[in-house]
């Protein structure tokens, strides 16, 4: 088994008791550089002093449940404004919040921006100026949610 399937089996029920849900989890690098990257969401707000508590945690699992021989440093973050849209959950969550995907199609690649109208289990539509486009999760190359930043309007305008 994987480390990260290990480290996956071992936090996400200790996320569920914290009432965090596990979004993304990956180990990168190598040698004393390694990275284990745990990535937590919650329907209720997420702040840095949570996330220190989290990590705190985490981390005193981790050390007292794996055999990771090798020094590794341990991040957790929450997805942020532009999160990565990687399983069917993730893209649930995003309906009505605007999308980039890039998708495989027989002919090469479409990149489509719009809004995310609907997901299943199996795929998503995402309305663009030019129409829908459809699409199964297994032929996304990238997705990620789009934060647009818009200006407070000055004082005294309407």
């Amino acid at each position: 088994m994987a480390v990260v399937d290990k480290v996956r089996e071992l936090i996400e029920p200790w996320l569920a008791a914290e009432q965090l849900e596990l979004d993304d989890i990956e180990f990168n690098g190598s040698g004393a550089g390694r990275t284990l990257r745990v990535v937590v969401d919650s329907d209720g707000p997420l702040d840095l002093d949570r996330i220190a508590d989290v990590s705190g945690g985490l981390g005193r699992l981790l050390d007292a449940e794996t055999e990771l021989d090798d020094p590794y440093q341990l991040e957790v973050t929450s997805p942020g404004l532009e999160r990565a849209l990687k399983t069917p959950r993730h893209f649930e969550k995003s309906i009505g919040r605007e999308v980039s995907v890039k998708v495989r199609r027989d002919d090469g690649t479409l990149a489509a921006k719009g809004v995310l109208r609907s997901a299943s289990d199996s795929g998503a539509v995402v309305e663009t100026a030019d129409g829908e486009v459809a699409f199964a999760y297994g032929d996304v190359v990238k997705a990620r949610t789009v934060f647009t930043w818009q200006a407070a309007p000055k004082p005294g305008k309407r």
